[in-house]
């Protein structure tokens, strides 16, 4: 079976160079919903040698601040699983206390109703400019 995060991306790409991708899910129940995606088909953070876990995680924490300054969420949930899909990829979830499943995990059990929305252009438009500046100013500092 093909691995899904190695074919084209269905998604809107936020941000790219050539180690990773930023990625918008904009699920109708948490339209800021992101992915960071190694594009090196690699299933563990330990299969990566310490520079590159630490460019992962500097793009990780980025996508954080950026979706922190844009949507002020009441927490931020990341998470790499892998067990769905072996390769290497981190969920940046902004969570909200009246989201669908607040304070389960967004995989969870859901305990009200949903309110469905989605980002409109300009919203994402800002949030790629945002992303390309934090994760710029990450990578270029140590």
């Amino acid at each position: 079976m093909a691995c899904a995060l190695c074919q084209p991306c269905p998604h809107p790409i936020l941000w790219q160079d050539q180690f990773c991708r930023v990625v918008l899910l904009n699920d109708a129940d948490y339209p800021a919903y992101c992915r960071v995606e190694l594009l090196a088909h690699i299933k563990e953070m330990t299969d990566l040698v310490p520079t590159e876990r630490a460019r992962m995680m500097k793009t990780v924490f980025a996508v954080e601040l950026a979706l922190r300054e844009m949507f002020n969420p009441d927490k931020i949930n990341l998470a790499s699983l892998g067990n769905k899909t072996p390769h290497l990829h981190w969920h940046v979830i902004p969570r909200f206390e009246n989201d669908r499943h607040f304070p389960n995990s967004h995989w969870g059990e859901t305990v009200r109703e949903s309110r469905p929305t989605a980002l409109d252009t300009a919203a994402i438009d800002l949030l790629k400019q945002k992303m390309n500046a934090h994760i710029t100013c990450a990578l270029n500092t140590d």
